[in-house]
């Protein structure tokens, strides 16, 4: 008999955490969403057609304070669909996805594309070809239009079990991460070099103090993520550091910290 998604015997338990965990601080969904935004210039445009019906096709962008700016040519369907009916949502990617692709982190931002005018005209422009420099060979062609797309629904995916919405008001305020897009070596090195250490963490600050094994699985401005191993089974739990940080340079002193006040807890 086949499973409802959501049944209890859909996928393995997780054991809760036995003891608090000690900061939970994470990037919130607009923050993982302008993250995204500004870790890829490639989506999928969706646009609808003169009878109403999707149509979905492969596009590059950039970004204006996150708005992700189009630069497409009226030859293509898409291009006569945003003129005919500016409603459109983008679906965006982050370009490096684990073995299992619906694990990786996903958003979709849905509003109304806008041909902007004045000063805006040229900041959108200038914010295409920096983001898809090859664009310089087409975008000032006559078939080819820039557009914004003014975001007004943001849904961000984060893999199995993490999801959340934001506004377009939250959106407009929240920044990109500025240690998710350069932590793929960190993360290695504290993997290969610091088990011990990840370890303490989990047991101390992570709420698994029955915890036999912890791997890092992302770092962002706020904390680890670890997957920890227990005899209880597998969990993820949160790391926070004692303060956020700005950059990559910041991570190897915060996490000497939490290695610190673990061992010491």
């Amino acid at each position: 008999m086949a499973l409802d998604h959501g049944d209890p015997g859909d996928a393995p338990s997780t054991p809760p955490p036995l003891t608090p965990i000690a900061i939970t601080t994470r990037p919130s969904a607009a923050d993982e969403a302008r993250t995204i935004a500004a870790a890829t210039n490639t989506a999928t445009l969706a646009t609808l057609t003169a009878d109403g019906g999707p149509w979905a096709s492969f596009v590059t962008y950039g970004a204006l304070d996150g708005q992700p700016v189009l630069c497409v040519s009226r030859l293509a369907e898409h291009g006569r669909n945003l003129a005919a009916d500016p409603r459109a949502s983008v679906s965006i990617v982050t370009p490096e996805l684990p073995s299992d692709p619906l694990a990786g982190a996903r958003m979709t931002l849905a509003g109304i594309a806008e041909r902007p005018t004045g000063a805006e005209a040229d900041a959108a422009r200038d914010a295409h070809l920096a983001a898809v420099p090859a664009a310089k060979h087409y975008i000032d062609f006559s078939d080819f239009t820039v557009w914004v797309l003014r975001v007004e629904r943001i849904r961000w995916v984060g893999g199995y079990g993490r999801m959340d919405s934001a506004t377009a008001e939250q959106y407009a305020a929240a920044a990109a991460d500025p240690v998710i897009p350069s932590a793929a070596r960190a993360i290695t090195h504290l993997n290969d070099d610091h088990a011990d250490a990840l370890l303490d963490m989990a047991k101390a600050r992570g709420g698994y103090p029955d915890a036999t094994a912890a791997v890092c699985e992302r770092a962002d401005r706020y904390g680890l993520d670890l997957r920890v191993t227990t005899p209880r089974g597998i969990a993820v739990t949160r790391i926070g550091y004692l303060a956020p940080i700005d950059s990559i340079g910041e991570l190897r002193s915060a996490t000497v910290e939490l290695t610190r006040v673990s061992r010491e807890g």
